[in-house]
């Protein structure tokens, strides 16, 4: 057997094609896409070009895409930039105890170095943000609510339209970070009605480095990367066009029968998913149950802690991961884990795989077939579960 990603969540591996997409940016159309000379203009096309692919991608104008160095920066620009550029009309922001660090730190600069102020909605045992709790967190000093569209550890598919629906009543801008779920599900920025959507390249198996965010128009936001007046003036730097239109090129390649391939990576999954939980005592299937992204697994093996799990897996080849890959070096259990009111020794035993376009049935096989003993065995030098057994 072959070593076995199942990590798809935390990054992917760029696609032949677009690898060659890629290369052609630096042997080719190598010219600053600002520069008026042929070589710069020649740029400048294949830069307004994969705007359009990406744009077409989530149902909004060409203009409304603004390219960044990846989803963390998009969610930065989107959450500083608005705010800042909006304080006059208040200094209240609303997000979930959930979201990504790039969302939860930006929020903890505004508040901290910035004078806003910000209101964490809780969540419940999937996950999931209850419009209501967003209702009454609305006050007259709220100017944006920022809450992500699918979870990066437990995969839970947040309410964005209800979400939408009643900030919008209330008159008040909404960001939503799609990194997860971008060219994994059908995203229409017209059917969710957001404000403004962060997403990354490579997650859908497209180079590191590169992100957009769209930003409707009529939406004021300053730039947090000061330059020249590169991307409507939103971000400043020369623009990476190799990331970018290896960005374009694997968005194109995920659009192509997303559905039928989202149905294909959910089959596989729930045949992993049936097999943990029948194959293995104490194990917690974590998030929504059904409203979740189709390739995350995520579980809380009682006892054990996910760490060691992760380390035995591979050395049997298998790649996977104990949680957010932004969060891979911190000891302490996952903070969305904990917003879900779970146990802190509990949460200490997550797993999160995450299966993507190349991975097959058979994988999950090995998987199945490496993972019971592995548990078994770290179970069996656990002090927590001798205790418990009074083994």
């Amino acid at each position: 057997m072959n070593p076995i990603y199942f990590d798809n969540a935390a990054t992917t591996r760029v696609l032949d094609e677009v690898v060659d997409s890629i290369n052609v940016c630096f042997s080719d159309v190598y010219g600053n896409a600002s520069s008026i000379h042929q070589f710069g203009r020649k740029a400048k096309e294949l830069l307004e070009a994969s705007r359009e692919t990406v744009a077409k991608a989530i149902d909004v104008e060409v203009s409304e895409i603004y390219f960044t160095s990846g989803g963390s920066e998009s969610d930065s620009l989107a959450v500083v930039g608005f705010a800042e550029a909006n304080a006059d009309k208040g200094n209240h922001l609303i997000t979930s105890q959930v979201e990504h660090p790039a969302v939860l730190k930006a929020c903890k600069y505004l508040s901290e170095l910035r004078g806003f102020e910000v209101t964490y909605l809780p969540v419940d045992g999937y996950g999931m943000v209850n419009p209501e709790d967003l209702r009454k967190s609305i006050k007259k000093s709220t100017i944006l609510v920022s809450i992500m569209h699918s979870n990066n550890v437990v995969g839970t598919l947040q309410p964005i339209k209800d979400l939408v629906e009643v900030a919008k009543s209330k008159g008040v801008a909404f960001h939503t970070d799609s990194v997860q779920s971008y060219g994994t599900l059908p995203i229409s920025v017209d059917k969710l009605g957001v404000d403004m959507l962060s997403v990354s390249s490579h997650k859908i198996h497209g180079p590191k480095g590169t992100g957009a965010l769209f930003i409707q128009k009529g939406v004021r936001i300053n730039s947090i990367i000061y330059g020249g007046e590169h991307e409507g003036g939103k971000r400043g730097g020369t623009e990476n066009i190799p990331g970018i239109v290896g960005f374009a090129k694997a968005t194109e390649i995920s659009q192509r029968e997303i559905i039928e391939r989202a149905q294909e990576t959910r089959t596989i999954r729930d045949k992993l998913v049936k097999g943990v939980l029948e194959d293995i005592d104490d194990v917690i299937y974590n998030g929504h149950p059904e409203k979740r992204l189709p390739g995350n697994a995520s579980f809380c093996f009682r006892y054990v802690e996910g760490e060691s799990i992760v380390l035995y897996l591979d050395m049997e080849s298998i790649a996977t991961s104990s949680g957010s890959a932004c969060a891979s070096h911190s000891l302490e259990p996952s903070h969305v884990l904990t917003a879900m009111d779970m146990k802190p020794q509990d949460a200490l035993g997550s797993l999160r795989i995450s299966i993507g376009r190349e991975n097959t049935e058979q994988e999950v096989d090995y998987f199945l077939q490496v993972l019971p003993p592995i548990i078994k065995k770290l179970r069996e030098m656990s002090p927590l579960y001798r205790n418990s057994y009074k083994l």
